[in-house]
């Protein structure tokens, strides 16, 4: 079998290393689930949930290997009105040292609260170009001219 995508549904525990591995084998475009409170916390729990399974590697090789596999991350966040919104994209560009590099692309910024009690803020771009535009674009997937300028109201 030779599956072109990999989805967890959700990773809690050990199988975070299991997930990693198939990522880092040329299984292009997978995708899991974490519950953290900010994409920089979810590179460290994935990187405990590693290290709760009997393979024990060095931290630099688990945050190797998370570097190498992750590409994005899409942080949800519940609002003060009980809704969901995107609250990051960030991208991860690589490990440096010990550290993972990240960059957030798209942030939301809350700005109030209507009179019906809604959650109204904006979802900005950083101005930040994303590395793998270039994949993108290779892949024939076309990227919006502008779309790291400009915000949109929610």
């Amino acid at each position: 079998m030779r599956p072109d995508r990999i989805v967890l549904g959700e990773c809690r525990g050990e199988e975070a290393m299991d997930m990693l591995q198939a990522m880092n084998t040329g299984h292009d475009g997978s995708l899991t689930t974490v519950h953290a409170n900010t994409p920089r916390d979810a590179l460290a729990r994935m990187e405990t949930m590693c290290m709760m399974g009997d393979i024990r590697l060095p931290e630099k090789a688990i945050r190797l290997q998370i570097a190498s596999a992750i590409h994005l991350i899409v942080q949800a966040a519940r609002m003060s009105d009980g809704t969901r919104r995107i609250t990051h994209i960030s991208e991860l560009t690589g490990a440096y040292s010990d550290v993972i590099s990240m960059q957030d692309i798209f942030v939301f910024e809350k700005e109030g609260v209507s009179d019906t009690g809604k959650v109204k803020g904006r979802f900005r771009s950083t101005g930040i170009v994303p590395k793998f535009t270039e994949r993108l674009k290779a892949a024939g997937i076309p990227i919006p001219a502008g779309l790291v300028d400009h915000s949109m109201e929610v």
